[in-house]
């Protein structure tokens, strides 16, 4: 069953990244990064509670604790950057870039949770790769809506979501997997309010634009539901199997992309992407 809730959480990411690009058009990121994890925070919430484990809340251990919370931290950093770097860029490069934090997830999986690398996953971890580096090559056509800095903030997201998935692992081991959602994000809330206050954009909550705000809404609950699969998926299953199948949520954002942004990819940017999906499904093989 992990496997099947991974690939549902790759659905759900997918879809997220459309719906918060349409709402930070004008919205700014740190902001809409806030308000979508409060949407996030009552999903979790609301699921804890049907599950009915926030009794077990008491017995969790403290190195649970500081493991949860550093998995939330490194979380919050990762969204903030990508969001930032998603209203910059083209999500046709963003997006790769984001995924290929799959590579630094199997290197960390391998040094901290004794995950073994096999040829299949040599093999895997280079296609990513290559086909990452092809899909960000510029163009001369590069689009003039693009901002400088987008690549920088691209890359950051891509560090700290390898960190999310390791802190994530091993916060998780003997906590129901939607507890353990709902206390990061707890973390999370508070580490993009903090933003948010430093910025002085707490006065633009309540200019957000109604269509933007139904978007930014929408892909709070679509993250919020990524993530219950995501962290049930990596409860059961294999940090270096549930990460590359949730990256598999590049198709549907490039898909997305395609017909709602009409960012279309080039031959050598197609070839990119094919890399990387057959790399990552490279990665699943024993």
């Amino acid at each position: 069953m992990w496997v099947i809730f991974a690939f549902l959480s790759a659905f759900f990411a997918g879809i997220t990244s459309i719906l918060a690009k349409c709402g930070i058009r004008k919205t700014d990121s740190n902001v809409a990064t806030f308000i979508r994890t409060i949407v996030v925070l009552l999903f979790s919430l609301l699921m804890v509670a049907i599950v009915g484990s926030f009794p077990t809340l008491k017995n969790l251990s403290a190195k649970t604790i500081l493991f949860l919370v550093l998995s939330g931290l490194s979380t919050g950093a990762s969204w903030l950057c990508y969001f930032r770097a998603l209203q910059k860029g083209n999500i046709n490069k963003v997006v790769p870039i984001d995924k290929s934090s799959t590579v630094l997830t199997i290197v960390l999986a391998t040094i901290f949770l004794g995950e073994s690398i096999t040829l299949y996953k040599t093999l895997g971890i280079i296609a990513i790769g290559v086909g990452t580096l092809m899909m960000i090559e510029k163009k001369d056509t590069e689009n003039k809506t693009e901002e400088k800095g987008w690549l920088f903030y691209a890359i950051l997201s891509a560090v700290f979501a390898s960190l999310t998935s390791i802190l994530g692992k091993v916060g998780i081991e003997g906590v129901e997997s939607n507890l353990g959602t709902a206390i990061r994000t707890v973390v999370v809330i508070v580490m993009s309010f903090i933003m948010v206050s430093v910025t002085g954009k707490v006065k633009d909550i309540k200019k957000i634009d109604k269509k933007e705000l139904a978007f930014i809404l929408l892909s709070g609950l679509s993250t919020g539901a990524s993530w219950l699969f995501y962290y049930r998926a990596l409860q059961d299953g294999e940090a270096s199997i549930v990460v590359p199948i949730d990256k598999l949520s590049i198709l549907v954002t490039i898909a997305f992309s395609y017909f709602v942004f009409k960012e279309k990819l080039g031959k050598k940017a197609f070839i990119g992407l094919v890399l990387i999906v057959v790399g990552t499904l490279v990665l699943l093989i024993k």
